[in-house]
């Protein structure tokens, strides 16, 4: 045997040997957690369509292993937790043990550690509660937050009129709407309709989240020191990032430059206040790059969201016209013509409010890269799962428990209704998460949900300019979020009612 083939059977032998001791090792991990899809080497589930996306193959896979089984990203075990009463159990009842946030590398490239999305827990439990504050004190979940979305509401009827029938795709312009709620409380100010460089910003930040959900993302996270140094769309994600983060620093150099300590516009200013008070602190949570971060996460987070979920509404609405018809018969009612309908409102239309629920509580989402992380070792329901691993609960799968919902498949806003026709609360809507990770931004998430959807129900009736009769509203709402499809809609104007 000559050199080079020895050599080339050394080298075969060592790659077999490693393959191997990656088997073994996979093995040993897979027989401490509960049970699942068996992982190829080195992928795991990664690439197995029965398997993942989670959202598409969750309930075959709960059916299989029950409502707690495990798939592997790579070398990675995630458990996942499914049904009301598993997630309940983990999220709640064990807030503190399945209340950590693993390290999840796309996320960690885009903030370096930095803002309110630090993986440091110290500094993520102090800017999530200084955020809070600072909100509250600028209105949310106040009448004087109410009003603002009341007036970008009213902006969006205008711009709606001026459409005069004519189809449109409502996913940048809902999105600009709602962007411009957080921008008047983050920055302090709104932006026009044909500001083309506000427009460049919301597209920036629409086509970061719709690639962190997307299945290349999910193969960065699982190879990111190699997927990192490949070309790809990640590059391009990232760096319109940057630009992204380069405005808002721009805009905190400008209000640096314009800050009056005794009277904060907007939560930079309270922010830069805080900074100076800290600065003396050796542990740093109040730097520029915090404050970047931070902005960059309540401008992501208070636009996509919200938006999507009013264009899901829409979607429904269109598809069910009676529910649609009978929101408008209770908006009459309630708010009549001559006024816009106010938070205070709500109380008097509870239908509308169930709707509202049942349709967040329908919207499927895609999940598997927003997980939770075990703080320590813990037994849970008969399955011990070591500190450090990675958990993602299903909240689709507590949305369509049928142990907790009557037609859980269906659309039936009586599912928060009583038998009098009163609202009323379910424990097992979940559409905001659960415990220690829950949304900060519910309260304002509540009011723009409202306050949109019953302004432009008491002005347009909403009609699909397209059936897609072959698909069914889930599927249908999947291929518009990720913008497969177009989902334009008709607006046409209601009849003044007095």
């Amino acid at each position: 045997m000559d050199a080079g083939s020895a050599g080339l059977l050394v080298t075969l032998l060592l790659l077999l040997s490693i393959l191997w001791f990656l088997i073994q090792s996979i093995d040993k991990k897979r027989s401490q957690l509960p049970p699942g899809p068996a992982p190829w080497p080195i992928l795991g589930n990664l690439w197995q369509k029965d398997v993942l996306p989670l959202y598409r193959n969750y309930e075959k896979l709960s059916s299989t292993y029950g409502p707690i089984f495990t798939v592997w990203l790579g070398l990675k075990p995630m458990v996942v937790l499914c049904g009301y009463e598993v997630v309940k159990g983990a999220l709640l009842d064990h807030s503190e043990e399945f209340g950590g946030r693993p390290n999840i590398p796309l996320m960690a490239q885009l903030s370096k550690d930095y803002g309110i999305i630090s993986n440091n827990e110290k500094k993520w439990r102090e800017l999530r509660r200084f955020t809070l504050s600072t909100l509250r004190d600028f209105g949310m979940g106040k009448s004087s937050m109410s009003q603002r979305v009341q007036q970008e509401a009213q902006h969006l009827v205008e711009l709606l009129e001026k459409l005069e029938g004519e189809a449109f795709e409502p996913m940048m312009m809902f999105r600009h709407a709602v962007s411009n709620v957080i921008c008047s409380v983050v920055f302090g100010s709104r932006y026009s309709y044909s500001d083309r460089d506000f427009l460049e910003l919301l597209s920036t930040i629409g086509s970061y989240i719709s690639f962190f959900l997307s299945p290349i993302a999910m193969v960065y996270n699982t190879f990111p020191y190699i997927v990192h140094h490949l070309p790809g769309p990640h590059r391009k994600a990232l760096a319109r990032c940057e630009k992204l983060k380069d405005y808002i620093r721009g805009r905190v150099e400008h209000h640096k430059l314009t800050l009056d300590p005794s009277c904060p516009r907007d939560y930079i200013d309270c922010f830069l206040l805080k900074a100076e008070k800290e600065r003396s602190s050796l542990e740093r949570m109040y730097s520029s790059e915090d404050l970047v971060m931070s902005v960059f996460t309540l401008f992501g987070a208070g636009t996509v969201t919200t938006s999507n979920a009013l264009v899901f509404f829409l979607l429904i609405l269109s598809k069910y016209p009676h529910i649609q018809a009978k929101v408008q018969e209770e908006i009459d009612v309630v708010v009549g013509g001559r006024r816009g309908p106010r938070m205070e409102d709500r109380l008097r239309m509870p239908y509308t409010n169930a709707v509202i629920h049942e349709l967040q509580r329908c919207q499927r989402t895609r999940i598997e890269n927003f997980p939770r992380m075990a703080t320590q070792d813990i037994v849970f329901r008969g399955h011990t799962i070591p500190k450090g691993t990675v958990v993602i609960p299903v909240f689709s799968s507590v949305h369509t428990d049928p142990s907790q919902w009557e037609k859980p498949k269906e659309v039936n806003p009586s599912h928060f209704l009583d038998e009098n026709g009163e609202f009323k609360k379910h424990e097992a809507f979940m559409a905001f998460s659960t415990g220690k990770r829950m949304c900060p931004g519910e309260a304002l998430a509540r009011i723009e949900l409202f306050l949109f959807l019953t302004t432009l129900l008491q002005s347009f009736t909403f009609q699909l300019a397209e059936e897609h009769k072959e698909m069914d509203f889930s599927s249908l709402w999947l291929e518009i979020e990720r913008r497969a499809i177009p989902g334009k809609f008709f607006a046409l104007r209601r009849p003044v009612s007095c």
